[in-house]
């Protein structure tokens, strides 16, 4: 007997405890996480709650960090985006619920007018920092404006202000026989010929299990970044690569990876390295922010028919005072990131373009690419890279839906050769 009573009291302790745990196990999977997102209408302010999964502690990155991109708001998890059938948004004095099936008209995407009071205490740290840094040494004496430019205005501050040029061996210290041995003899505009329809495909965590992949593959051109891979990533991602933009950075640390990697032999090549504020080239050249020549050179004794252009520092700059022009705020007074930089690059090449995931989906996540599991809101937020305000203005320049945006990440932008101004 009292065998048995002893059994009957150790199932009760047992069946108490499964019972505290899967109580503790239904609470924690309720917990949303809140961010705020404004509507195009700056007055009214929503919480979408999106399903919490679990997330690595975020770990620092250096600023220089091989990243877009991309671009990052909401919780997930490291496998794939959870969004709950009904998104709860709440509003003061009042409880909605927005339906992702619902028209246009619903669906909350980015704000074209966000601005620093959006970031998280740790990026709004990060971004004082680095205005006080100010490592590229900008003297920034042009307008700021409080209201925006038109679309069409803007689109003609970008046609008639960026230098779209490659180092030519007719540039300044590039201008010797030995430069001429590897740079490339045919203008890259010569070499791609009159783009009509072309993709820009982020490396953002998102683009993972968005199924896009022949979407894009139906564009005329398409740009990638970096070391962003399309092998085992076709169905998101698609396969085809037209132009591959990398940092200096890349071509440095991860020299023998670029010149040996296949991946790096398809399409045209476009390298870009950081000049100080409106340097020269001759100043550039002393002192690059990454000294890629010794590897540029490797590469091109290695694959000499593979085209691989080197852009013009004037471009980057050219392309920041806008960004400054057209914010009511100081930005980052860092160069703009790969992923604007492919953008603009691409509108001078094309009709029309279309971005993924530049501008966050549903399937937000704060894993910062497609192909690692590395997690920081940077990615998508910015911190080194004037990032925010780049979003800002290519959702300013959207000629698609915020169907689109929310659904495919999409953003659509006229090209600007065909641009009246």
């Amino acid at each position: 007997m009292v065998h048995v009573n002893l059994v009957k009291k150790w199932m009760y302790v047992l069946l108490a405890f499964l019972v505290v745990l899967t109580i503790c196990l239904w609470k924690e999977t309720r917990k949303g996480y809140y961010v705020s997102l404004k509507e195009e209408s700056p007055s009214e302010q929503v919480h979408i709650t999106l399903w919490k999964g679990s997330i690595p502690k975020q770990q620092n990155v250096h600023h220089q960090s091989i990243n877009i991109s991309n671009k990052v708001l909401l919780s997930t998890k490291a496998s794939e985006v959870k969004v709950k059938e009904n998104i709860s948004v709440r509003q003061a004095g009042s409880n909605l619920v927005t339906n992702p099936k619902k028209p246009a008209g619903s669906i909350k995407v980015w704000n074209k007018d966000s601005s620093s009071k959006n970031l998280t205490p740790r990026l709004q740290k990060a971004r004082k920092n680095y205005l006080a840094m100010n490592k590229y040494r900008v003297n920034y004496s042009g307008i700021k404006n409080a209201a925006k430019l038109s679309p069409e205005k803007l689109l003609c501050q970008l046609r008639e202000r960026l230098n779209f040029q490659m180092i030519e061996a007719s540039d300044g210290p590039f201008n010797t026989s030995e430069w001429e041995a590897y740079l490339p003899r045919r203008n890259i505009s010569m070499e791609l010929g009159q783009l009509g329809q072309c993709a820009v495909v982020s490396s953002a965590g998102s683009m993972k299990f968005s199924r896009l992949g022949p979407e894009i593959d139906n564009h005329e051109a398409v740009l990638r970044f970096n070391g962003a891979p399309t092998r085992g990533f076709q169905a998101d991602v698609g396969g085809k690569t037209t132009i591959r933009l990398i940092n200096s950075q890349l071509l440095t640390v991860e020299e023998q990876k670029v010149i040996t990697d296949p991946q790096y032999n398809t399409g045209t090549l476009i390298v870009w390295d950081p000049a100080p504020y409106h340097a020269d080239i001759h100043e550039w050249y002393r002192k690059p922010d990454y000294n890629f020549f010794s590897s540029y050179k490797k590469y091109r004794n290695r694959q000499p028919e593979q085209p691989f252009y080197i852009l013009n520092p004037y471009m980057q700059w050219q392309l920041w005072d806008i960004l400054q022009e057209n914010s009511p705020e100081d930005i980052q007074p860092n160069p703009p990131s790969s992923g604007m930089l492919g953008i603009v690059i691409m509108m001078h090449l094309c009709d029309k373009v279309d971005v993924y995931e530049f501008l966050p989906s549903k399937r937000q996540t704060d894993i910062c690419h497609y192909f690692q599991k590395f997690f920081d809101q940077a990615c998508t937020m910015g911190a080194y890279h004037p990032l925010l305000f780049e979003k800002n203005m290519v959702k300013h320049l959207n000629q698609g839906t915020d169907e689109d945006i929310y659904t495919h990440g999409k953003v659509t932008l006229n090209g600007l050769r065909n641009v009246q101004c």
